[in-house]
Order: C-alpha cells, then sequence, then structure tokens
C-alpha cells in the first residue's frame, strides 16, 4: 500500500527574511527529486510585494527537470496568478487556499468567502485539459478568530467545492490548533461522506505532536499527507515559533513502519533535513 507526501519547500520557505538565490532553490529541489520525492509543492505566483521569497518563479520551474509523472504545484491566490501559473514552463497543478474562515481568507487573499467561491469555478475552467488543481481547505480544524467553525461547514464546503469540478482537496490545519482527536473525527467525517478519494490532510504541528497527527490522519483513512524537511514553515499568522510543517524525516519512517510506500530513500532524508535547516539559519 502507498501513501502519497507532498513534500512542500514553498511553505518552508515563503516567510523567510532573505531571498534564496534561485540556484540554490534548484539544487535543492533537484536533491529531492533524486531523492524520490514526486510531489513538490514548491513555489507561488503572488505578487513579490507580499512573498518576494518566490519571485522567481518561472525561473525555478525552468530550471527543474521536465516533471515525467511528478506533481509540480505552484499556490496562486487570484486571477494574475493564474495567469502566469497557466503560462509558467513545467507546472502541472495549481493550489488555491480557500478558508471556511472569513477573517483569515481576507488576510491570506485579500478577498471574502462570497468573492473566492466565483474565483474557484474560474480555476476550474482555465485549467482543464491543461493543469491539476488542489484547494487547500484552511481553518478546516478551526479557527483562533472565533467565526463560525463546525464539522457540518467543513463538510458543506467540501461538497461545493466538488460540485464546482474539484477533484483534490487538502484539509488545512492552518495554526496548528486543532489536536490529534478533532483531526481524526474531521477526516473521519469526511471521507464518510465522499470517501478517501481526492482528499488530503496539510497539518501544522509542534515538534513533539507530528507523529500523533499523522496516525490520526491514516486512522480517518485518509493516505495523502503533506509536511516539509526539518519542520521548517507553517502559517506566519500561528504566532508559536514552535508550530511548523509536518517534519519529513520524522512522519516519512512513521509511514513506512505502517506499511506504507513512499517511493523516497529514508536514507537520504538525514542530510536534507540538514540541508533544510540550514537554508533556514542561512536566509530564515
Amino acid at each position: 500500500m502507498t501513501a502519497k507526501w507532498v513534500e512542500c519547500p514553498r511553505d518552508a520557505w515563503q516567510g523567510f527574511s532573505r531571498f534564496i538565490p534561485t540556484e540554490e532553490k534548484v539544487v535543492f529541489l533537484r536533491k529531492l527529486l533524486q531523492a524520490g520525492f514526486r510531489h513538490l509543492d514548491l513555489t507561488s505566483f503572488v505578487s513579490p510585494k507580499w512573498v518576494p521569497q518566490m519571485q522567481d518563479a518561472e525561473e525555478v520551474l525552468k530550471a527543474l527537470p521536465p516533471p515525467e509523472g511528478r506533481t509540480y504545484l505552484a499556490i496562486v491566490a487570484n486571477e494574475k496568478g493564474l495567469e502566469r501559473a497557466l503560462q509558467a514552463e513545467r507546472l502541472t497543478h495549481v493550489g488555491y487556499p480557500f478558508s471556511l474562515s472569513e477573517t483569515f481568507q481576507r488576510k491570506n487573499t485579500n478577498r471574502s468567502l462570497a468573492e473566492s467561491w466565483p474565483l474557484v469555478a474560474e480555476m476550474v475552467q482555465a485549467v482543464e485539459g491543461r493543469l491539476g488543481l488542489v484547494v487547500y481547505l484552511s481553518m478546516a480544524f478551526g479557527n483562533p478568530y472565533g467565526d463560525p467553525w463546525s464539522v457540518e461547514r467543513v463538510l458543506e464546503a467540501i461538497a461545493r467545492l466538488k460540485d464546482l469540478g474539484v477533484k483534490e482537496i487538502a484539509l488545512a490545519d492552518t495554526y496548528g490548533v486543532a489536536d490529534a482527536g478533532r483531526i481524526r473525527n474531521v477526516l473521519e467525517a469526511a471521507v464518510a461522506r465522499f470517501g478517501p478519494e481526492g482528499l488530503g490532510a496539510h497539518l501544522h504541528a509542534r515538534p513533539e505532536e507530528a507523529s500523533a497527527k499523522a496516525e490520526a490522519v491514516l486512522e480517518a483513512g485518509v493516505y495523502w499527507l503533506e509536511g516539509a524537511l526539518a519542520g521548517v514553515g507553517g502559517c506566519p499568522f500561528a504566532g508559536d515559533e514552535l508550530v511548523g510543517n509536518l517534519p519529513t524525516e520524522r512522519v516519512l519512517p512513521f509511514l513506512e513502519a505502517r506499511g506504507l510506500a513512499t517511493g523516497v530513500d529514508l536514507s537520504r532524508l538525514p542530510h536534507l533535513a540538514e540541508e533544510a535547516a540550514r537554508l533556514k539559519l542561512r536566509y530564515g
């Protein structure tokens, strides 16, 4: 049995204070590919004013080998980003961050939920036959703003996305505040209603919580997880510097021990995690 692991250097790097030279990004990404990573969330097409780290998105993609069955995903937040993505070389997927929280959607994409639904519909039409589309349903496990949240609201959002034609939806614990029990309960409800196909989990956690949260995902019947080497990255609004992405070097051996193949050479993970940590030290 296999698990889908999405490595997220984009999520790791986007908040760094200093720009990582394009050549260094490409060298690191090529090492990920050589180690067997097949799904990369590697850049974003957003304004350099807001995320200067990703200003070289087109150049990074051009410098990579052809995907040849691998996933090269970039985040887009508006129509202009989508237009750039459609013109980019080697890109296979775009990801759109859609929040269940009105407050966070405005913070993250500068548009309301009501304004976001038509954009998703436009994306579905624009990428058809050209790129895959992943919608990241952020704040899927609750939010710190007091905005309405319930499991039923999560299910309603998934149903509406599916009705629009979205086939891949990753539920995100954007602030890393949900415990393993809530993660399992929400995902179990989603799997019960929609089945596991096309459902993933993008979780943020303190290092000591990573294994329990990953296990909750598996217990719910979901086998698409995401994270980053050394646990680098996470939500810049979370307010807890220890909350980061699920650390790849911990979670992949955990998955393999449970009989879930990832296709990644585990012997390379310690060195890659060290490199990821060095990049953070140098540029973060």
